[in-house]
């Protein structure tokens, strides 16, 4: 499969964990339900990463490796902490297209610290994004 079809699929299954999220939030501490989907996603995470890899190959990942997936975790886990707490909060509908946002973030930051071009194309295509984002949380 190639980068398109695994993107398709992160997506439908965002979707999904948004609509399961909702649900799961809806009695419980949005904190406690953050761990909890936490604690799956490592062990489902390690399961997966010992099937296709020898446990042996975390010990040659470098310290540059390290520290970025790290700060990666570290950023992974705010976001999911106030993306369960939007979601307790507010309707999945309007939640899920500001969370896709980190879209638009996401062109910003790889222009300005990775020097990936920002072009028109891609200036345009964030600005629908953002406008998409808007209408739908707009109700």
């Amino acid at each position: 499969m190639n980068w398109l079809t695994w993107s398709l699929l992160s997506a439908f299954f965002a979707g999904l964990t948004a609509v399961l999220a909702k649900v799961g939030v809806k009695h419980v501490d949005s904190h406690l339900a953050t761990a909890v989907r936490t604690g799956v996603v490592l062990i489902f995470a390690w399961a997966v990463a010992l099937a296709t890899q020898p446990a042996s190959a975390v010990f040659g990942l470098s310290r540059k490796t390290w520290l970025f997936l790290i700060l990666s975790g570290l950023a992974t886990g705010c976001s999911w902490l106030c993306y369960f707490r939007a979601l307790q909060l507010g309707e999945v509908g309007k939640v899920a297209p500001i969370d896709k946002l980190s879209v638009v973030f996401v062109l910003v930051l790889a222009a300005v610290f990775l020097g990936e071009s920002l072009t028109w194309k891609i200036a345009l295509g964030g600005s629908l994004i953002t406008a998409g984002a808007i209408l739908l949380a707009w109700r």
